[in-house]
């Protein structure tokens, strides 16, 4: 049998491509000095496929810069056929192809012909349902992060703030310093600020539980092809999607994971956008401010927080793009999609305490020092009654906290927050520290209105004490169970006109609706919008700067502060406007 001669073999591409095939084979046959150079029906095919290494190279052919236009004019017919995804059009005919080839000579079980996955695959990575099935379950994990932890978060809320503070309380009275600076250092500093903030490790145990799951069941590579067209569309590298979902976690690896980009430019501006999705530090603030001024629908609000993360990055993503960060490097993610599998509670486990640990590190590290910091800041008077003494066999927290060293500091930067609806010095200063990590803006919260608190605690027994914790987890539990069906807007709660509202909202709620004038939903919804927008904290910043470099760095610092800034002044004075508030 003779060979086929190599010049007769053409793949059939399809009625559409194969009419603008023809026509740039006439085009070219016209320019002599690149027909000779190039087969006129391969150049057809890699013009379409916007090869552009070969673009460059025609350019200073005769003739070349002429086909380039002719190119442009088929691809422009072809893309109101195709949308964007010509060269995704060319490159299924070419499989199509091959594996039509491979039927006609391997033969197969029918079984391994159309698998499962492949089925599954074929909704989950459509080019039109894939991005709402993404965003469906995204839905579902934060409905399951607000409303399903909400139980266990009162609960630790109670233990730290009953029984523990109790028996630290003892101890100390009983080593002879109860009444002292110590006692208010632990109590008042390191308890209120430190468990201030553990009382949200159930909501992040929720959030990295479920992307554990989805991350073990094979999706999240799914979800990494679905959203590849999206960022291609924006102008973003296929690639920059793995480093911002990474950052749903924590900003730092994430960051540094913008490494596997090749371009410089793209990965400086992945860098910059990173920022914007919401790490898990984030989430115990948005969950404290919904909980307290939209209880019914956190879970939509957490929801539309991170959203509005997302739509940032892309919209800046693409003004970026198109001024500072040109580049005409192609914007394709290869990669292999490993099979669906039932994650296992080992990988499970152990993926979700990788996660955790480091909260808790940054919990006895970063949050406690900061905590002691911001106590000692407390306990100074700054224009008030009474000398800073150590001497003085006192509480610290008989010194009025509005009168302290952090008040004062915290009244200097309120004027700027007045416009956004949270102009107390309490909301700034809590602000301020949460440079240093945002797990603290809800410690500092927690440790101004613990000063503030004058409560009287009747006094109770161990034994008292541990049967409130035992007695208070059966009811958590219970409580969660019963939560799991408000996933699907199902409430087998009974209708009870009860509170559940601890000290530390009832007063967060009345301070920010006598800051905006009685728009306290509004300033809490701006508050929340500036903690999404504004630098993530000083770890991250360290990692912008060892990675793309101290300009960009500052850059990110300053323009992350001022689109902040804008961005709550658009969501409270437009909505006092509308009147939605």
């Amino acid at each position: 049998m003779q060979p086929a001669d190599p010049t007769t073999f053409a793949i059939n591409y399809g009625p559409d491509i194969e009419a603008e095939i023809s026509y740039l084979q006439t085009e070219i046959h016209r320019y002599p000095h690149v027909c000779t150079i190039y087969p006129d029906r391969w150049l057809a095919i890699k013009l379409l496929e916007r090869d552009l290494d070969l673009q460059q190279k025609l350019l200073p052919i005769e003739g070349g810069p002429a086909v380039l236009t002719h190119a442009q004019l088929a691809l422009a017919r072809l893309e109101a056929v195709y949308q964007d995804d010509v060269d995704t059009a060319i490159a299924d005919r070419r499989y199509n192809w091959i594996h039509e080839l491979v039927q006609e000579t391997i033969k197969r079980p029918l079984t391994d012909s159309y698998t499962l996955s492949d089925k599954i695959d074929k909704i989950i990575t459509h080019r039109i349902l894939g991005i709402p099935i993404f965003i469906a379950l995204m839905w579902v994990v934060f409905k399951l992060t607000a409303d399903v932890s909400a139980p266990f978060l009162d609960w630790i809320d109670s233990v730290v703030n009953g029984p523990v503070s109790r028996w630290v309380t003892a101890v100390i009275g009983w080593i002879g310093l109860g009444g002292t600076w110590v006692e208010s250092l632990f109590v008042d500093g390191i308890i209120a600020g430190v468990g201030g903030i553990l009382v949200f490790v159930p909501v992040l145990v929720s959030l990295y539980f479920a992307l554990a799951v989805l991350e073990g069941s094979g999706y999240m590579a799914r979800a990494a092809l679905v959203m590849d067209r999206v960022m291609t569309k924006i102008g973003l590298h296929g690639k920059s999607f793995l480093p911002l979902m990474v950052g749903f976690g924590c900003s730092v690896p994430a960051i540094y994971a913008t490494r596997t980009l090749d371009n410089d430019k793209d990965r400086i501006l992945t860098g910059l956008l990173v920022p914007f999705m919401s790490c898990g530090a984030r989430l115990p603030v948005y969950v404290l401010f919904a909980a307290i001024f939209f209880p019914d629908k956190a879970g939509l609000v957490i929801f539309g927080l991170y959203l509005l993360g997302i739509i940032t990055a892309m919209v800046l993503g693409l003004i970026l793009k198109r001024t500072l960060f040109q580049t005409n490097e192609p914007t394709a993610l290869v990669m292999e999609l490993p099979p669906y599998r039932m994650p296992t509670l080992k990988n499970i486990w152990y993926h979700m305490w990788q996660r955790i640990k480091s909260f808790l590190e940054d919990a006895w590290t970063i949050i406690m020092l900061t905590s002691i910091l911001i106590w000692l800041l407390m306990a100074i008077p700054v224009g008030g009654n009474g000398p800073f003494d150590f001497a003085q066999d006192r509480r610290f927290a008989d010194i009025s906290v509005d009168e302290s060293a952090f008040a004062t500091i915290s009244g200097w930067i309120s004027p700027i927050m007045q416009p956004l609806g949270f102009g107390n010095w309490e909301s700034s200063g809590a602000l301020v520290t949460g440079f240093v990590a945002k797990e603290v803006v809800v410690s500092t919260l927690s440790q101004v209105y613990g000063f503030e608190e004058t409560e009287v605690v009747e006094p109770t027994t161990f034994g008292e004490d541990v049967i409130e914790i035992g007695t208070g987890f059966a009811g958590a539990t219970a409580d969660t169970i019963k939560s799991l069906p408000l996933i699907v807007g199902i409430n087998l709660f009974a209708e009870e006109a009860e509170d559940d509202s601890t000290a530390l909202m009832n007063a967060i709620r009345t301070d920010l609706e006598t800051a905006s004038g009685g728009h306290g939903a509004l300033a809490a919804l701006a508050f929340m919008v500036f903690v999404l927008i504004y630098t993530p904290c000083m770890v991250a910043v360290a990692a912008e700067k060892q990675e793309l470099g101290v300009k960009w760095a500052w850059v990110s610092i300053v323009g992350q502060l001022v689109l902040a800034w804008v961005m709550a002044l658009a969501v409270f004075q437009g909505g006092v406007f509308l009147g939605l508030g």
